[in-house]
């Protein structure tokens, strides 16, 4: 498998794109609906699937309240390009620069050596993720989409799989290789693999990644997949005793 950019691709559609500016709370109330905790202003996935929280694109003041009840005063949140400012008293405890890269134009391409793995592959998973952090990854994280694995030596060493599920989308996520057996197209072959499943059913790939992390962006991109923005990452903290806080300014 070779990482060019002469492969065959179907027309890009760019209808419903929109949905990809807030993803997390496209999936939570859409497809991902039956993994959703929260209220008709704050969402979050089921602690075992992932840590991901929503709020609407056009959310009011008594977001911030209903959020911090739902991940409980005191702990730490992580907010994605958030359409308005936390609270003054949320303090920021870390800012992290990403991308967002579409492949709307990309067909994928079936790899034969993958499987699919399954709920009796997470311990394996976890332990391939914790070599190789390619992000959060929990153990309910598989039943977010179809996740694919390849081995060598009966040995867990590379997968990718679906995460996100706005309308029309779906991200390709969780993209790893073991140490000992990257340089050889593993990785590529799987967001492929993957993408040719979403493809099949009619769907649009995305994908992110951590502006850092130049390596993983050039290959995206090599496969075909075309920078749509840039994203902005808040880690911040909920107040021991919040309330309907002043905007910050």
């Amino acid at each position: 498998m070779t990482t060019d950019t002469a492969r065959p691709v179907v027309p890009p559609v760019k209808a419903g794109e929109a949905v990809l500016d807030n993803a997390i709370w496209a999936s939570l109330t859409g497809a991902h609906a039956r993994f959703a905790e929260g209220t008709a202003r704050a969402l979050r996935y089921r602690a075992d699937v992932a840590g991901f929280v929503g709020i609407p694109d056009e959310p009011d003041e008594r977001v911030w309240p209903e959020l911090a009840a739902l991940v409980g005063p005191g702990n730490d949140v992580v907010l994605t390009d958030p359409p308005t400012p936390p609270p003054a008293d949320w303090p920021v405890l870390a800012t992290l620069g990403g991308v967002q890269l579409e492949g709307a134009g990309l067909a994928g391409e079936r790899c034969p050596e993958a499987v699919v793995l399954t709920r009796a592959d997470v311990p394996e998973v976890l332990d391939l993720v914790a070599r190789t952090k390619p992000g959060p990854f929990l153990p309910g994280t598989i039943e977010m989409g179809t996740y694919l694995g390849i081995r060598r030596g009966g040995w867990l060493v590379a997968m990718a799989g679906e995460r996100l599920h706005p309308p029309g989308w779906t991200e390709v996520s969780a993209v790893c290789t073991d140490q000992e057996h990257r340089g050889r197209g593993l990785a590529g072959a799987l967001v492929l693999a993957v993408v040719h499943g979403i493809r099949a059913r009619g769907e649009q790939p995305v994908i992110h990644a951590v502006e850092e992390n130049a390596p993983a962006i050039r290959l995206y991109q090599q496969l075909g997949f075309r920078l749509r923005r840039r994203r902005r990452f808040l880690r911040v903290a909920i107040p021991t005793t919040p309330g309907i806080a002043t905007p910050r300014v």
